[in-house]
């Protein structure tokens, strides 16, 4: 492991710098349908479900290579697997910029959301650079690259407006090709693996890398994954839309509005990570799932009007969120799936030291599967449901899941491991039994 070999400080710092920025400019691009989707859906006549289809579909490419691009990534390298990425992914965006029809926008997003994939082949690579202490904050930093969600709302609605949606996919496709080129010459292999290379060792199967995912601990953290990461994404993608309906503002607006929550998930994530070196990640899931249940509460809410029957006659007022209360309920609430998502990781780079790639790769799956289906659903309820803020009432009741499941697992644990007493506060970020 990283920590047992001897590294030099500029090759650690710049392996995370180009790590975070080659994330961002990923993430970028696998957001790139929550502003040219508006666009999209207005040009071809699509319903909110087909444009839900349309945001999900790179998700979801994203979300199940994940697995795969993180066993590749202790086996090949993080080097090689990040620049491979990058450049798919490219092309497919570039291809997007050609497509006609639904279907053939449908196949580019699909090639597209490879860029996806890049968080868990980052999170392997960058995990080999730091000791234990440090793992949370480098995992905290590498994940404030979420903030490409926000810098695609607020440039492509400028580009968009001026050029075109094609105009859009092809800008971002040359910054992705770019960025690999960049990050391919600035970077060095990982001290695991150019050990591993010296010795003559080969790394473990593919079969030997997944005996972890046996652990019931893995799926739990999957679940909070769901929601701190999945509907992170979701909602990245679905303001715009919601923004434009339930408030009418414009896309330039909407984009701007919708970018200071992905700004908010983004980058106090480093934040997150040193909250979680700290004072345990088990701490810091507890606040994000308190304060994202109260805030998903007051978004779910609709405007209503009452009408109260008083002595004198009827008296009638309305409820409703203007849309700067909501962007700043919205903001708090990002803030604090930011703080979940680094805890997560802290997580696993500590109890998975060998086997980073494989379970953050799971972790990521289902998280990402979580920015897949979240806006179908989004998309669904719309047509269905018929209130804007169903999709925040969704959203309630799977953090109110999410956080049950851990305090009765840890409750469980404490009674396992010291019958009527409680355990320390940090004892879940240390020594959390297989749950």
């Amino acid at each position: 492991m990283s920590n047992e070999i001897r590294t030099s400080p500029v090759d650690c710092a710049s392996a995370l710098t180009l790590s975070t920025l080659a994330f961002t400019a990923c993430f970028a691009v696998w957001t790139i349908f929550s502003i040219i989707g508006v666009r999209i859906q207005r040009e071809l006549g699509l319903s909110d479900t087909q444009l839900g289809l349309l945001l999900g579909t790179p998700i979801l490419t994203g979300s199940l290579v994940r697995l795969a691009l993180g066993i590749w990534t202790d086996q090949f390298g993080g080097r090689v697997m990040f620049t491979w990425v990058m450049l798919a992914a490219a092309l497919s965006t570039f291809l997007l910029s050609g497509a006609q029809t639904y279907t053939q926008i449908m196949l580019a997003a699909l090639g597209l959301g490879l860029s996806g994939g890049s968080f868990v082949v980052g999170i392997t690579y960058v995990a080999h650079w730091f000791p234990p202490e440090r793992k949370g904050m480098a995992m905290g930093v590498l994940g404030m690259g979420n903030v490409g969600a926000a810098v695609t709302k607020f440039v492509a609605p400028y580009v968009m407006i001026a050029f075109g949606w094609p105009i859009v996919a092809q800008v971002w496709a040359w910054a992705l090709v770019v960025m690999a080129a960049v990050f391919w010459f600035g970077t060095k292999d990982e001290p695991s693996l150019a050990a591993r290379c010296k010795e003559g060792r080969k790394a473990d199967g593919f079969l030997q890398q997944l005996e972890p995912l046996r652990d019931a601990r893995v799926w739990r953290f999957s679940l909070y994954y769901f929601f701190v990461f999945g509907a992170f994404v979701a909602l990245a993608l679905w303001l715009p839309r919601y923004l434009t309906g339930a408030y009418g503002v414009d896309i330039k607006m909407a984009g701007l509005l919708a970018a200071s929550y992905s700004l908010s998930a983004s980058v106090f994530r480093a934040w997150g990570g040193w909250l979680s070196d700290r004072y345990g990640a088990r701490a810091v899931m507890y606040a994000t799932f308190w304060v994202s249940l109260f805030c998903c509460f007051l978004l779910s809410y609709p405007p209503t009007d009452y009408v109260v029957h008083g002595i004198e006659g009827p008296l009638a007022f309305s409820f409703s969120w203007s849309v700067w209360s909501f962007t700043a309920i919205a903001f708090v609430l990002g803030f604090f799936m930011s703080f979940g998502k680094a805890a997560v990781y802290k997580h696993i780079v500590s109890y998975y030291p060998d086997r980073v790639g494989a379970v953050s790769g799971m972790v990521g799956l289902v998280g990402g599967l979580g920015g897949w289906v979240l806006p179908i659903c989004f998309g669904f309820m719309n047509d269905v449901v018929g209130v804007w803020s169903a999709c925040f009432m969704l959203l309630f009741g799977l953090v109110a899941v999410s956080l049950v499941w851990m305090h009765l697992a840890i409750r469980s644990m404490e009674k396992e491991a010291h019958p009527g007493l409680r355990l320390p506060q940090d004892f879940g970020s240390q020594k959390e039994g297989n749950r």
